[in-house]
């Protein structure tokens, strides 16, 4: 449930802002929550809980929508998107990183720290910052690799045109 904005137009019906027609009413106090913000309050919660079993090194693999999070027992936290090869760190070392998600209730936007590839049976990354290269070595590869033909099954074509926005050309 979210709360009600003082500004919004009363969940009765009236017309009328809540302000000025149900807002004395505790029983309107809430309104069930939009698809988007449980969308958006689960991605939030599967990465409070990756980044815990990755604090206390216990092996986690979640798939979320488009996205395949990794707890390491080597104390590192991952978050994956599927349809873009595209991957941050949440933890490392059991170190808590900074969380680079923005969202608001229409978009979830992810500041990458990485592109991703399964080249010869290793988790190849490439930095956007440097386009240096690694191997992410404590990957448990067979079961991260499943998570993502699996996610990648369920996602019809249009839909992913839907999931990104494209990023608009400069104007010069």
């Amino acid at each position: 449930m979210a709360k009600i904005g003082r500004n919004e137009k009363c969940p009765c019906g009236s017309g009328k802002k809540f302000k000025h027609c149900c807002s004395n009413n505790p029983m309107a106090q809430q309104r069930p929550s939009t698809h988007d913000e449980q969308l958006k309050i689960s991605l939030m919660d599967a990465v409070h809980d990756v980044c815990n079993a990755a604090i206390e090194k216990k092996q986690m693999i979640r798939e979320l929508g488009v996205f395949v999070l990794l707890a390491t027992t080597k104390g590192n936290g991952w978050l994956f998107e599927v349809t873009q090869s595209d991957c941050v760190q949440l933890v490392n070392h059991c170190e808590l990183l900074p969380v680079p998600i923005d969202e608001d209730p229409q978009t979830i936007e992810i500041e990458w720290g990485h592109t991703y590839t399964i080249i010869d049976k290793q988790m190849q990354l490439t930095a956007y910052k440097d386009h240096s290269q690694s191997v992410l070595e404590d990957c448990p590869l067979k079961e991260v690799s499943a998570a993502i033909r699996r996610i990648k099954k369920k996602i019809p074509p249009e839909m992913l045109e839907k999931i990104h926005i494209a990023k608009e050309a400069p104007l010069n």
